[in-house]
């Protein structure tokens, strides 16, 4: 996607938010929690190093209202670090099969999610509704992402696509996020289009 084209996208996307983006859906527009569970081994080892990422989350957890600078600031943070960020394993940057870290220019998907959740708190979203979700790919890969809950629901910031997305609109499988009360917790999900078989490390 070109950057004209983006605008574009950002202008299209800003009449649909005004004019209502909730309309008739079988799932809800907000993911169901189902009780704690395991960080994933990379966030445990994050959170080890910089303990003040995950902290409890001051100020509530009531989900974003949505206006249409909120949803500006989530395309464009999306496109810009989808477009500054090189696809690169933790094998090939660090040597260790898994290490979240802030990307510089090179990461993989937690690192894509980091730097989001970074510059989407600096544009005032609260860490609450900026959760970092483990999902399956159709393959049965695991995979990253990041969850923004709105009032219009859950909306996922990914580094596979330049568009974002309510969560039920995706092709994952979703397996668990952190929690919105404190970011070094984290909470299953109950997805309610398929079971989720085993679970992943990411």
């Amino acid at each position: 996607m070109t950057a004209k084209n983006f605008l574009k996208a950002v202008a299209a996307s800003a009449i649909i938010l005004a004019a209502g983006i909730q309309g008739a859906m079988a799932l809800p527009a907000n993911m169901t929690t189902a009780g704690a569970t395991n960080p994933p081994v990379g966030h445990y080892e994050f959170c080890r190093s910089l303990p003040q990422e995950c902290r409890a989350n001051p100020g509530g957890t009531t989900p974003a209202v949505l206006t249409r600078a909120g949803w500006t600031n989530i395309l464009e943070i999306n496109y810009d670090v989808n477009q500054s960020v090189t696809p690169m394993t933790d094998k090939e940057i660090y040597g260790v099969e898994e290490h979240w870290a802030y990307p510089e220019n090179v990461g993989d998907c937690e690192d894509y999610v980091l730097l989001k959740r970074k510059r989407l708190m600096q544009a005032g979203f609260s860490p609450a509704n900026l959760l970092i979700t483990v999902v399956l790919q159709p393959n049965g890969d695991g995979h990253a992402v990041l969850t923004v809950r709105t009032d219009r629901g859950d909306f996922v910031l990914d580094n596979m696509r330049d568009k974002v997305l309510l969560w039920s609109d995706t092709e994952y499988t979703y397996l668990k996020r952190q929690s919105e009360q404190n970011a070094g917790r984290w909470v299953k999900l109950q997805d309610g289009r398929a079971v989720a078989v085993g679970s992943v490390s990411q």
